[in-house]
């Protein structure tokens, strides 16, 4: 009942090797900024507002500079991302283009920043609508409780699929900006006669400072607001990372998916920061200040002798606490596509670059979700402890991901010509995000930012770990390959005979050509006498994980390379004397095809034996169960109870 509770949630199994599938699943552009945009645009519901009280009420008109910059930092960080979209066309991010143009450690450091920093925009996301619903008056309820229940919801629906998710969210998202351009047009341009008049405040205001305090406090100030405002940027990034979501040719879907972003992003970021100063809007408790100015404009509209400001401030708020929601979107589209990323290239469990029948990462989703909540529980889902912890990693990623492509326009400055238009564009993005990241680390850090560094070093040297294990263990493997791989057979013609379907048959489970392959047919050879079987059968399964599913070329070239390794397989085993042949077939779930194939071999041989080795640790803890797939003993407890011989052989490696 469970696992079909389960499957009624994630719904059908898709077929990853249906021609159209990544047509299907591939998002335009429109889509795109929803999924992945929403997560920049719901930045403006706390990133102003920090900024801005940073400021103090003493000092508001300043925030004019502020919008100014907000707007001038969205632009040029988004022209900066769009030259790592063109370069790094098939995704990966931050952790991909540190890897490539720094090396392994910014790369890790990179990745890692980038995990947790997903992880806390699911939840300050989640927390931070929680609260902006919960400041339409006379709502009460437990806004922990309501956080984990919606924090479950998400976790379900992208259990479903991307495209799923996102149509399912995209009303919440058409309301949001119908709401908030009417907010921003109608909150300006009933001020436009009084803009003369702002202007000639902001200046007298900024003479006052420089006159009793002098021009570096003034910068300091605004730097320090700026800084605190930092939240603003974070999702920028996120559509680079999630690239290979985006419908082909995706650097341009991926290019107009950044412009739709930057254009939303600046005009309601700075827009808001200049209603606050507008509108002269004071912090009020219990209410986020777009609460309180929300109903500054809209409180006392009327049509007709009917209030109608009440409802249209109420729908306002609930979009824009509705979309911090779809702004968890993007932590569950991008942090699984960084964790798969890491995993393939074993800094992470292989396992996170699996995909589920409905094709999306499950683990990662998983593991982000229940990271949230953990998260989500330790801070009681307030609001303002998780903005202490959140955007210092962002901008870790952006600073290192900035300096790469600096460091790679110097490099091919002899052949790209306009190779400085390129660098000052990056050259500005890394000055821009580098002093965020500088000044943030130095107001956060004792108000909990260590927290937040303590968090991913951690993850950081958890990764360490499991790249030594992994390493440990291809060596040993490789050592394998270097004994059994090139071993002397005896130059005799192949039997170029089938099996023969009433002799005994030994049928092996196998993966690529390796010497753990070869070891496996000695262990057989050596535990039954060459007499006991006449046929030796090879079966293995491609899986289609996050490194293949990325087009039906890579997956044409997975079942190549999967051929080729069986022929050279059946090849081996004709030279040694048995009749030989191969099954194979491809899929993300393997145990689930390796049983199928295993079932049509049982109605095809009369006396099949099926052989899987498994790797044997001389420590055997959790560490190897969670490094490594247990297929055999799953098969193993399957065929039996199907009434099927399956033995285990057992591969000393460490």
């Amino acid at each position: 009942m469970i696992k079909k509770f389960f499957q009624f949630l994630a719904g059908d199994a898709k077929n990853p090797l249906d021609s159209e599938i990544f047509h299907k699943m591939a998002l335009v552009a429109f889509l795109a900024w929803v999924g992945l945009g929403a997560d920049g645009l719901s930045s403006s519901a706390y990133g102003p507002e920090e900024a801005y009280r940073a400021l103090g009420q003493q000092y508001h008109h300043l925030a004019l500079y502020l919008a100014i910059a907000t707007a001038f930092t969205v632009f040029i960080i988004s022209a900066s991302y769009n030259q790592i979209i063109e370069y790094f066309p098939s995704g990966g991010g931050g952790y991909v283009v540190a890897s490539k143009l720094l090396g392994h450690g910014p790369g890790l450091v990179s990745g890692s920043a980038l995990v947790v920093d997903y992880v806390l925009t699911i939840s300050i996301s989640i927390a931070a609508g929680v609260e902006a619903l919960f400041s339409i008056p006379h709502w009460e309820s437990h806004k922990l409780i309501t956080e984990m229940v919606i924090l479950a919801m998400m976790i379900g629906i992208n259990l479903r699929g991307i495209k799923e998710s996102i149509t399912t969210l995209l009303p919440i998202f058409l309301v949001f900006v119908a709401t908030h351009l009417l907010l921003i047009g109608y909150g300006i341009f009933a001020h436009i006669g009084s803009l003369p008049t702002v202007l000639a405040a902001t200046g007298s205001e900024s003479q006052d400072i420089i006159g009793q305090k002098g021009i570096f406090p003034m910068i300091g100030l605004l730097l320090t607001a700026y800084s605190m405002g930092g939240g603003t940027y974070t999702g920028i990034e996120a559509v680079s990372n999630g690239l290979s979501v985006l419908r082909e040719p995706r650097v341009q879907t991926g290019r107009r998916t950044m412009l739709y972003m930057a254009c939303s992003l600046a005009f309601t970021a700075g827009g808001i920061l200049l209603l606050y100063m507008l509108w002269d809007t004071q912090a009020t408790a219990g209410q986020t200040m777009n609460a309180v100015l929300i109903d500054q404009l809209f409180g006392t509209w009327s049509i007709g002798g009917i209030a109608i400001g009440k409802g249209v401030a109420v729908i306002t708020l609930a979009s824009e606490g509705a979309l911090l929601f779809i702004a968890a979107q993007a932590g569950f589209v991008d942090g699984p596509n960084v964790l798969a990323t890491m995993a393939v290239d074993s800094w992470l469990p292989h396992r996170f670059a699996n995909l589920s029948n409905r094709l999306v990462r499950k683990n990662g989703i998983l593991l982000m979700g229940l990271a949230a909540w953990g998260i989500l529980y330790v801070t009681g889902g307030k609001v303002d402890e998780l903005v202490v912890l959140y955007s210092i990693n962002v901008f870790v990623t952006f600073s290192l991901s900035q300096l790469s492509m600096c460091r790679h326009w110097l490099q091919v400055r002899h052949q790209q010509g306009d190779w400085w238009h390129r660098f000052a564009i990056n050259g500005l993005g890394l000055v821009l995000t580098g002093t965020i990241l500088v000044s943030t680390t130095i107001i956060k850090f004792r108000q909990g930012g260590w927290l937040t560094m303590l968090i991913t070093g951690g993850f950081i040297a958890l990764c360490v770990f499991v790249r030594k294990h992994y390493y440990d263990t291809v060596q040993a493997l490789k050592r394998l390959d270097d004994m059994l791989i090139d071993l002397p057979i005896p130059d005799t013609p192949p039997l170029e005979i089938k099996p023969d379907p009433a002799g005994p048959t030994a049928i092996l489970l196998v993966n690529k050509y390796s010497g753990l392959g070869i070891h496996a047919i000695f262990s057989i050879r050596k535990l039954f006498k060459h007499e006991e079987f006449k046929n030796l059968v090879f079966v293995s399964v491609g899986r289609i994980d996050s490194s293949r599913f990325k087009g039906i070329e890579e997956i044409e070239n997975l079942r190549e390379n999967i051929e080729d390794n069986l022929k050279r397989y059946v090849d081996l085993a004709r030279r040694m004397g048995y009749a030989s042949d191969y099954r194979m077939a491809l899929g993300t779930d393997v145990p689930n095809e390796i049983g199928k194939l295993c079932d049509g071999l049982s109605k095809d041989y009369e006396e099949p034996v099926f052989f899987a080795a498994k790797l044997i640790f001389a420590r055997e803890n959790w560490t190897n169960r969670v490094l490594h797939n247990q297929t055999s003993m799953e098969l193993q407890r399957r065929l039996l109870f199907n009434g099927q011989n399956m033995i285990v052989l057992p591969i000393r490696v460490l």
